[in-house]
């Protein structure tokens, strides 16, 4: 299956994908980084899937979210009759479940059920044993137990299990999967239909604090609801993406771990909530936040895990041949110990809209605050590997130094506006003289543009975020010459690409798809440069790349027009929901950002 075949359901703590086969081929419960996972996205289905699906080789499918929810339903049509499959994950109260409805509309259609369970990333083959009275099986393996509960008989088969059974018009068949340690009892089954009753009542109750209406109404609302779902509930963490290693071009060795939370979405993130009406969540993405990066300011990483773990050291599992064969596959980020310079102006900037945005404030923030900028005083001038996280050498990044420049701007601006206490005149100093720094060393005037590395002739869509953080307007020719620079030489029928991949620059072979939320920012520069119907045109395109149910991955292939990267992409959704609302409404994110121009 595509990228593009697959939809998410999730319960704010697990995730799953599903495919429009009605195959469930990667599930990560309790908690995104867990080892308790199926594995078949990436290693095929010799490691773990469960498929719903009629018995009949000759049938067809579409499918949909039921309304503003994340209840995904399934439509399989035979020649005997059709059949709805309706997935979805309650939302948590005890143990993470994943409840299949097979719903009967017309005629009578036989149905097939295939459970091949693995845990430890399709590595652990489980003992399995029936539960009493033989509703169900139980499977364990180390620390993880799994328990299938259905009405219909289960049966054993090579080292999976199946069943078969028909359901006719009216007839509904539930499968109850549940996941729990080994050590403790089974846990008790629950009522699928009042669970479906309680999940869709869950999701409409949280869509009408939405704000968004109007032509992209429903993108927008997808997009944040399929932000809800990549929250950690328990700590208000945002996941990057709820999947690792699919690759950015297929069969290379671009796969990287994204069920972390990254600093450099902060501000983006919670501009995109706080204007779509969601101050709760953008508020415990601030505390998140907060909690994540408290300590030696030294000490500050790019990532975390959900929870602010710091140890996501990186391992390769040998035992998975990859989406499509696109190896390693990789199980934890090593640019986690990365030096990037920019995510300093990220933190500063998030919790300075968050102040404005009027969120409670939290009192030691501006303490945390002021010994970062303590910190990057000294290391700002530091080469580093860049928000693109290069595995090359380290180098100085124009949008590391213009995000230091961020950091004593949004600094300045909070004595200013907030009365708080600080060296204000030596951050004004040193606001100036970073300024200064990146006009003079950043800007490559044989090349006529900004570049994306001092010295380099290298473009960089980081470049576009220029007049988005304020650094210069876009009325600036220079800003305007790097915008048309990029628009020429940086994109591919219309997308733009992160930059131009090459092993010198960044360690790895070359080749990757076009990056969506690049694809939006210049949609945001062209609408601060008031060339509205270009900004309107491009991100028309950019929503026409949705997949059936709504959904975007990381990255786009224009030439063999399929997702790349993992899925569903945080980034891409946030992205989406900001240019959306620069084309339309009243608080346009550019401009909140942007706030006011240089000094």
């Amino acid at each position: 299956m595509k990228i593009e075949d697959y939809a998410l359901i999730g319960d704010c703590e697990s995730a799953a994908l599903v495919a429009r086969d009605g195959s469930i081929d990667w599930l990560c419960w309790p908690r995104f980084d867990s080892p308790a996972c199926f594995a078949a996205l990436l290693g095929g289905p010799q490691h773990g899937r469960w498929k719903i699906c009629p018995a009949a080789e000759k049938h067809s499918s579409t499918r949909r979210y039921r309304g503003r929810t994340l209840i995904l339903e399934t439509d399989f049509e035979t020649a005997e009759g059709a059949v709805t499959v309706v997935d979805f994950m309650p939302v948590r109260s005890r143990t993470p479940h994943l409840l299949r409805m097979v719903v009967g509309r017309r005629g009578r259609v036989a149905m097939h059920m295939q459970l091949v369970l693995r845990f430890d990333y399709g590595a652990s083959v489980p003992w399995v044993t029936r539960l009493p009275g033989g509703r169900g099986i139980r499977a364990i393996a180390g620390p993880d137990m799994a328990v299938l509960r259905s009405p219909v008989r289960l049966e054993g088969e090579d080292l999976t299990t199946v069943a078969r059974f028909e359901v006719g018009a009216g007839d509904s068949v539930a499968f109850e999967l549940e996941h729990a340690p080994s050590h403790q009892e089974v846990p008790p089954g629950i009522d699928c239909r009042a669970a479906l009753a309680r999940t869709e009542n869950y999701w409409k109750r949280w869509c009408e604090k939405l704000k968004v209406a109007g032509e992209w109404g429903e993108a927008v609302c997808r997009s944040l609801i399929t932000l809800k779902a990549l929250t950690y509930e328990p700590t208000g963490g945002v996941l990057a993406a709820a999947t690792t290693s699919l690759p950015e071009q297929i069969g290379s060795v671009r796969n990287w771990d994204y069920r972390y939370c990254w600093l450099r979405d902060a501000t983006l993130t919670l501009l995109a909530l706080m204007n779509a009406g969601f101050h709760d969540e953008a508020r415990c993405w601030r505390e998140w936040l907060l909690r994540a990066v408290a300590g030696a300011p030294s000490q500050m990483q790019i990532m975390y895990g959900i929870a602010g773990e710091r140890r996501l050291a990186e391992w390769t599992i040998d035992w998975l041949p990859g989406y499509a064969g696109s190896a390693p596959v990789r199980v934890g980020n090593a640019a986690s110990a990365q030096l990037q310079l920019d995510v300093y102006g990220e933190v500063m900037d998030v919790l300075h809209q968050a102040r404005r945005a009027g969120l409670a404030s939290n009192g030691a923030a501006w303490d945390l605050q002021r010994a970062l900028l303590e910190h990057l005083e000294k290391v700002w001038q530091e080469p580093d590997e860049g928000m693109w996280e290069v595995r090359g050498p380290r180098r100085h990044f124009t949008y590391s130094k213009l995000m230091c420049w961020v950091a004593f701007d949004r600094a300045v601006k909070t004595v200013e506006q907030f009365h708080q206490e600080g060296p204000v005149e030596r951050w004004r100093e040193l606001r100036s003289r970073i300024h200064a720094d990146v006009c003079a060393h950043g800007w490559n005037p044989q090349r006529g543009s900004f570049v994306q590395s001092y010295g380099s002739e290298e473009l960089d869509a980081s470049l576009l975020l220029i007049p988005l953080t304020g650094f210069l307007p876009c009325s600036d020719p220079r800003v305007q010459a790097t915008v048309a620079a990029i628009q020429r030489d940086l994109t591919v029928d219309g997308f733009v690409r992160r930059y131009r991949p090459r092993e010198s620059l960044d360690g790895l072979p070359p080749g990757e798809g076009v990056f969506l939320a690049c694809s939006f920012w210049l949609a945001d520069v062209l609408c601060m440069l008031g060339r509205w119907q270009e900004a309107r045109a491009l991100f028309k395109r950019l929503v026409g790349l949705v997949n059936d149910v709504g959904l975007l991955a990381e990255e786009y292939d224009p030439v063999a027009r399929r997702f790349l990267g993992n899925f569903p992409q945080a980034f891409s959704h946030v992205a989406l929901v900001n240019t959306a609302m620069n084309l339309t409404e009243h608080a346009k994110p550019a401009e909140q950002r942007a706030e006011k121009k240089a000094a």
